[in-house]
């Protein structure tokens, strides 16, 4: 939440000429003293990754706007018909225009969407090309390669957010301005609040920065200290819900859902009964060996999975390997969401399984519910304002942090500075012995559970102490030795 100390420090701070000289400030206790210096330090550090962070994250949350404007002739159709075509005319029609490849998944059209027949080939890994189809004319109206159903655009956006292009070593940047977000907000929470317990004039401006002050760090701070309580619960939650799919911190967390059994089912594709030839040599549910699904299949399919009350946007799979069904997934990621799904035998169009997302486990769909929140697209444009607000307010809050730590510096002739002093050390000297006892397993669990955060604040705790100890030589060796008195 934040980078710079939100409560009274050891050390006071330098008067300005538009304050009156700082009050006597009185000694922190042992927790605060070393809560307010790694709050401190971890701020200095981590906010260019927060930064970086946040400005990506502002620009994907404007990605269906910008999906609209880049690729509106793709995604949408025209003009409305009063009747949808056939799923196998509208998937001839892709196939004329793209006879490579083999179908990956189909989700038909409707309203103003147009229906999307992607095709998998092995050269594009995880991405597809989609050819997108106007489902009342099977008028072929684009193509593009997608991943994941996103556009080339919000692919882009997303990678940049995730890893800055950098492939897996630039996932390092995310996990690590996660793994500290929710250390710094809460941090700075808890500082804010020994701030508001120790002064009635803080206590008064609890949401509103006091702006009766005068110009400089005490007017800063208050900007700093309000903004982030407005913004501390979106942070945790962007925290959070960032390092569930991280790349450590994510890993463990996908462990901890499989040990307690939270994953979202899976649906199983297995045909029970007994496989029949037909006059074409398959079996039923069979993945033709070319690749080539029959496109009245698709139609058979969409039916059954209609009649079993999956509504709205589906993705319709064929199988992928002989004796499996087809799976029909709901795809309605705003609220309230419909992620339902089915297997379907293509030849009897019957159901063979279902998975509903009411029955998912509770873990599961608080992850699933958060991933689109985290995304911006759960409570639709409500949801993207709130992305942008969290970004902005982020933003402002580093740069009031770094503010404070310039306005800080020593101003005077003989002791200038460019930016202000560190919180002064020795908190961990000063803690009562049940509080190391207790606060060294929940750091190391901590840093179990999220690594780069362990690691990293292990780092931080080394070279503070190198730096503690070369300061306390230097000074050591200014100090002028006093003469031995005469005769001695």
């Amino acid at each position: 939440m934040s980078l710079t100390e939100l409560s009274g420090t050891s050390t006071p701070e330098p008067p300005t000429p538009a304050e009156s000289p700082a009050q006597p400030v009185r000694r922190t206790s042992p927790f605060g003293a070393l809560l307010l210096r790694l709050h401190f330090y971890a701020g200095i550090l981590v906010a260019p990754f927060l930064v970086v962070a946040a400005l990506t994250g502002l620009a994907y949350t404007v990605t269906p706007q910008l999906d609209s404007a880049l690729y509106g002739d793709q995604l949408t159709v025209g003009t409305r018909g009063d009747r949808t075509l056939p799923l196998a005319d509208q998937i001839a029609a892709a196939r004329s225009a793209h006879p490579a490849g083999s179908i990956a998944t189909v989700q038909p059209g409707g309203g103003d969407r147009t229906t999307r027949v992607a095709f998998s080939l092995p050269e594009l890994g995880e991405k597809v090309h989609t050819v997108y189809v106007d489902p009342y004319t099977a008028e072929v109206r684009g193509q593009l390669t997608t991943w994941f159903g996103s556009t080339p655009a919000t692919t882009w956006l997303d990678d940049l957010h995730r890893n800055l292009h950098l492939g897996v070593v630039g996932r390092h940047y995310s996990e690590l301005a996660a793994s500290w977000l929710w250390v710094l907000a809460l941090g700075g929470l808890v500082l804010w609040w020994r701030r508001r317990s120790a002064s009635r004039s803080a206590a008064r401006h609890l949401f509103v920065p006091n702006l009766s002050t005068a110009r400089g760090v005490r007017r800063t701070r208050g900007w700093h200290a309000t903004t982030g309580v407005w913004l501390v619960v979106g942070l945790l939650f962007l925290s959070v819900t960032g390092l569930t799919w991280s790349r450590y911190a994510g890993t463990n967390f996908g462990a901890g859902l499989d040990a307690v059994d939270a994953r979202s089912p899976e649906i199983s594709t297995s045909l029970t009964a007994a496989p029949t030839e037909t006059g074409g040599g398959h079996h039923h549910g069979d993945a033709p060996a070319d690749g080539v699904v029959d496109p009245t299949a698709f139609d058979r399919v969409l039916a059954a999975a209609r009649a079993a009350d999956l509504s709205g946007p589906v993705e319709m799979t064929p199988a992928q390997e002989p004796g499996t069904a087809w799976v029909v997934t709901q795809l309605d990621n705003t609220w309230p969401v419909a992620k339902d799904r089915v297997a379907v035998d293509p030849t009897a169009a019957t159901i063979t399984a279902r998975s509903d997302f009411a029955d998912w486990p509770l873990l599961a769909k608080l992850s699933g519910l958060g991933t689109q929140a985290h995304m911006g697209v759960l409570f639709g444009p409500v949801n993207q304002i709130l992305l942008a607000a969290l970004a902005l307010g982020l933003l402002c809050v580093v740069v009031w942090g770094y503010r404070m730590w310039w306005q800080r510096r020593p101003t005077r002739a003989d002791r200038r500075a460019p930016v202000g002093t560190p919180p002064a050390r020795g908190g961990v000297r000063r803690l009562p012995l049940w509080t190391v006892l207790l606060g060294v397993p929940v750091i190391v669990a901590a840093g179990g559970a999220v690594p780069l955060f362990g690691l990293s604040l292990l780092t931080f705790g080394v070279v503070d102490v190198v730096v503690g100890v070369t300061s306390r030589r230097r000074r050591a060796d200014r100090t002028p030795v006093s003469p031995a008195p005469a005769g001695s």
